[in-house]
């Protein structure tokens, strides 16, 4: 099944789901999932344009106030290595039910918080319930959907990821302006209370459980791996991290980058030696497919710009542009939405023509529209603006189905869940840091010219430049890795079941 670097680019061949179409147990199961997705998504991308209001309403700085979506993405890396391990270990119905009700009760502790403090602590409660959601959309739909229709319930994936972005930041922006942001979260935890007992009414159980003891060691590793690494990101850019700055004394950002390292070296190291008994937390046998390992990649990268320019971008908008959180709203609204129209598209695209159709064009939008940002200002027009952003969208809609679709699709059924958990690891690791490193270069420009008395806007305009084209450097590595990603065989129309 796997490949080396070394060996040809021919379809990558593996078992093949049995039967040709979706069993209607199965396909409800998935609705159900696919809504729990949309609210949790929707709550993330409410916050993005809530943050420059939070932090004005609660008097915190923009690095500080950055925190409510840096730590709801962090957590999730943190839990979702897990979920791995846990898709195996409780039924789909014991996962479904409890990462909803963590969501229903973060969304609570959120809705009634006095401060910053607590509002924090039922981010973090809500992200470790969403955490687990996303892998179990996968998991679930790679079990029950034949291989030749993943690209089309992939797009509907796409679609979900899509329209809760369009609607979440117009939402917020509207709610803010007339409401208050304590309302962000009140209309978010009835939908949430109400898939909470459709789950309970209607999920059902798919797939096998196992019996293997959980490692607690390997949790403990993970956590402060990745929360090293991304916290240690954060702290980057002159002293100004998410933690409200460096104080004397305290350990240096490449140190906490250092030492995140190193925990993700024994984590690694422990889960390579319990895989040989078949306990490891995160089976890491998947890095064994070379498709899967670009895909995953690719993914990675497309999330450091993707999730860190949607955190940059509402601070420029507010701050810099001078928009109210409305208007804001409105500048990312037609994008999503055209996104979202366009997943389905692009599920039977794959399906027929395979990832490189979407995907090599896909990342070069993503890369062509991070630099334009790289050089909007104080007085840049809000629709090209518009423009610029539907560039951004329409490359990251043929982007998402055709990673998702060919990275699980590369590997054996047994470690679809890990699979799965590794791809949403990788994928919130490099949108937490991409968050952390972008707005850490744009307050730290914001610092110094507000330091020598220039007002906010010409202030953090530097910053706006210099942060956007990092990460149009960095958007440039998936355009050359997409040439290299594959449409696995059992996922061509009329593939044998067997091989």
């Amino acid at each position: 099944m796997s490949q080396s670097a070394g060996e040809s680019t021919a379809p990558i061949v593996r078992p093949a789901v049995p039967g040709d179409t979706i069993d209607p147990a199965g396909m409800r199961v998935i609705w159900l999932l696919l809504a729990a997705a949309f609210v949790a998504i929707l709550n993330e991308t409410t916050m993005a344009i809530a943050i420059p209001s939070l932090n004005q309403t609660l008097g915190i700085p923009p690095e500080l106030g950055q925190w409510l979506t840096s730590a709801f993405m962090l957590t999730m890396a943190v839990v979702i290595p897990t979920t791995g391990f846990l898709l195996q270990r409780f039924t789909t119905r014991q996962v479904f039910l409890a990462a909803m009700s963590a969501f229903v009760l973060g969304t609570a502790i959120c809705l009634v918080a006095p401060g910053f403090p607590v509002l924090l602590l039922g981010r973090i409660v809500q992200a470790a319930g969403t955490g687990v959601m996303m892998p179990l959309l996968m998991t679930t739909m790679m079990n029950v959907v034949p291989p030749h229709s993943r690209g089309r319930m992939m797009g509907r994936v796409g679609l979900v990821m899509s329209l809760a972005p369009a609607l979440g930041p117009t939402l917020s922006g509207v709610v803010l302006d007339t409401l208050g942001w304590r309302w962000l979260f009140g209309i978010i935890l009835p939908i949430a209370a109400a898939a909470l007992l459709l789950g309970a009414k209607w999920m059902t159980n798919l797939g096998e459980t196992t019996r293997a003891p959980i490692d607690v060691l390997s949790i403990i590793l993970s956590a402060f791996a990745f929360g090293g690494l991304v916290y240690g990101l954060s702290q980057l850019g002159g002293g100004h991290g998410a933690a409200g700055g460096s104080t004397a004394g305290s350990v240096p950002p490449w140190g906490v980058i250092l030492g995140g390292a190193v925990f993700l070296t024994l984590f690694v190291w422990r889960q390579l030696a319990l895989q040989k008994r078949n306990d490891a937390l995160l089976d890491l046998r998947v890095f064994a497919t070379r498709n899967y390992v670009v895909s995953v990649i690719i993914m990675g990268v497309v999330a450091l710009s993707m999730f860190g320019t949607f955190s940059l971008l509402p601070l420029y908008l507010q701050n810099v542009a001078g928009l109210d959180p409305t208007a804001a709203g409105l500048v990312l609204l037609p994008g999503s939405v055209l996104m979202g129209l366009l997943g389905p598209v692009m599920g039977r695209i794959y399906d027929a023509r395979g990832p490189k159709t979407l995907l090599v064009p896909g990342t070069i939008l993503i890369a062509v529209a991070l630099f334009t940002y790289s050089t909007v200002g104080v007085h840049t027009p809000m629709w090209f603006l518009v423009i610029v952003q539907i560039l951004m969208s329409l490359g990251l809609a043929g982007s998402f189905t055709p990673l998702f679709s060919a990275s699980l699709g590369s590997l054996d059924r047994s470690l679809y869940s890990h699979g799965s958990a590794v791809l949403n690891t990788l994928q919130q690791v490099g949108g937490a840091a991409g968050t952390a490193v972008l707005i850490s270069i744009y307050s730290t420009f914001l610092h110094a010219g507000e330091a020598r008395g220039l007002p906010t806007a010409e202030a953090g305009e530097p910053g706006t430049h210099a942060a956007f084209l990092v990460a149009a450097c960095i958007a440039v590595v998936p355009v050359v890795l997409a040439f290299f990603v594959q449409k696995p065989a059992d996922q061509e129309v009329g593939a044998p079941a067997g091989h």
